[in-house]
């Protein structure tokens, strides 16, 4: 796809993750802003959940790590017209070397290679402070076809808290996406493609713009709404 649809797709989206924003402000109050000078977002897509922060901490440093051109614009963008200092940095979140006191990595420990590698890289770049780490889990046994899509190294809840301990976190706390989260999370990643497909039925796109809606509600609703869960884990070392 290209640039303008692919920035299309994710308008109706809040965030890139399955949360509400009552489960939002309680992941924001257990981070405890107010005693770490700098957050960092690896994977931040358009950081909207970073924006937050800053607009709850303004003396808070914020800055937010993506390669993802299209989502670093519009979180810019969101940044200037609200008036906040968060900084959008255009890099491989895996390569971010610098210690802060306080982190976000939701849904992006692919970029370290697994979850196990995600946590420990993680905690070279918060050696003290609170990371607020997001991941999929397997909240019921999965078919085949929800094993090819999200893969073998997948893990079951109580195995994402065992590794996050070997890696020599302390979960202060621990909450997971409801199903509403979820059906939002799933109905808003196709609404934006939904909306552009009805105004612009004779595009030449449009058919592979229906094929990939088709696909991905046929896969939510027969192959993972229900098996495949989120974690958010507020971390301490």
């Amino acid at each position: 796809m290209d640039d303008e649809l692919n920035a299309l797709r994710r308008t109706r989206m809040r965030w890139n993750t399955p949360l509400s924003e009552a489960h939002a402000s309680v992941l924001l109050d257990r981070l405890d802003l107010g005693e770490g000078p700098h957050l960092v977002d690896l994977g931040c897509g358009w950081g909207e959940l970073l924006l937050r922060a800053s607009e709850r901490a303004p003396a808070l440093r914020v800055t937010g790590v993506d390669a993802d051109e299209v989502a670093l614009a519009r979180g810019r963008s969101a940044a200037r017209e609200r008036g906040l200092a968060v900084e959008f940095t255009s890099s491989d979140a895996a390569t971010w070397d610098t210690p802060v006191e306080r982190a976000f990595c939701i849904g992006a420990a692919h970029v370290f290679g697994s979850t196990k590698a995600g946590l420990a890289g993680l905690a070279r770049v918060v050696p003290s402070g609170r990371l607020l780490y997001g991941d999929g889990f397997w909240a019921a046994p999965p078919n085949p076809a929800a094993l090819e899509i999200f893969g073998p190294d997948t893990l079951t809840l109580p195995e994402l808290v065992d590794t996050a301990a070997d890696a020599g976190w302390r979960v202060r706390h621990l909450s997971v996406a409801d199903q509403l989260e979820w059906d939002d999370f799933e109905s808003t990643s196709r609404a934006g493609w939904e909306e552009w497909l009805a105004a612009h039925p004779a595009d030449p796109r449009a058919g592979e713009v229906r094929e990939w809606l088709d696909r991905r509600l046929r896969e939510y609703v027969r192959d993972y709404r229900g098996v495949l869960g989120l974690a958010y884990l507020v971390l301490t070392r």
